[in-house]
């Protein structure tokens, strides 16, 4: 059988194919201002059995294509298993909400927190403030570990982090530790998660921002213990939901 998954976020569509038990390709778009034009993009000269779409613009292929969806919660715990197959407990930080997800030793979803309220703590967060300290994104956990010392951001909303930030910048503190500070503060509020709802064993973290160096530090730091990052992290949600048009649930799947 040959399966495609489409994880359609908010700052990126990715594709991933599974076929004779493995992923044999994955594919990816910036999602821009249309997201279904891009996920066609994707699938255009695709063939497959199903399609099964997850993510934030799930159900435009549910309504366009009439795809079958399935939740960013279940396709990220698959995609987790999928690289990880003993992996209880699974981090995304995605471009506009954060997930701590645990498993049981089936691979079955017991417990999930969701930050999904704001953008706080997200992939859009690192992008607006590395933007403010006049930083790539790609750069941001580099200039960040560079710093000696962090200087504490209190507020985490991000219109008034912003406005923080650049008010220690105008006052001349160094743009690294502000960085260091703004990294800091978002792995505060992952690692809140996680202990919440941690179900043993090392962390699993996917999503574009396990990209981020500094932040897997920072968390493996702070829980002492050991963070697991694919080389595609952010493709899981992609690969999961192939798996699962592939099986039919998130914990069939053995390696």
């Amino acid at each position: 059988m040959r399966t495609v998954g489409i994880d359609i976020g908010s700052r990126a569509i990715k594709l991933a194919v599974w076929e004779d038990g493995k992923i044999v390709e994955t594919r990816q778009v910036d999602t821009g201002f249309d997201p279904l034009n891009g996920a066609r993009r994707l699938l255009d000269g695709l063939t497959s059995d199903r399609i099964m779409a997850t993510g934030y613009g799930r159900n435009l292929l549910e309504v366009a294509l009439d795809t079958p969806t399935v939740t960013e919660i279940k396709a990220h715990a698959a995609g987790a298993r999928y690289h990880f197959p003993l992996a209880r407990t699974v981090l995304d930080i995605g471009g506009q909400d954060s997930k701590a997800i645990a498993m049981n030793a089936d691979g079955r979803v017991v417990k999930f927190e969701m930050n999904d309220r704001c953008a706080a703590g997200t992939g859009k967060f690192l992008e607006i403030m590395a933007k403010s300290l006049g930083f790539s994104l790609e750069g941001f956990g580099a200039e960040a570990a560079r710093a000696q010392r962090d200087l504490s951001i209190n507020s985490m909303c991000t219109v008034f982090a912003e406005s923080e930030v650049t008010s220690l910048v105008a006052r001349g503190e160094d743009r690294n530790e502000i960085a260091l500070g703004l990294h800091k503060s978002i792995v505060r509020r992952a690692v809140g998660m996680l202990k919440r709802v941690h179900a043993g064993g090392p962390v699993i973290f996917s999503g574009g921002v396990a990209r981020n160096a500094c932040i897997c530090d920072l968390i493996r730091e702070s829980l002492d213990q050991e963070i697991l990052v694919a080389e595609d992290p952010q493709s899981a949600g992609a690969i999961g939901a192939a798996l699962i048009a592939a099986n039919g649930s998130t914990f069939l799947y053995r390696r």
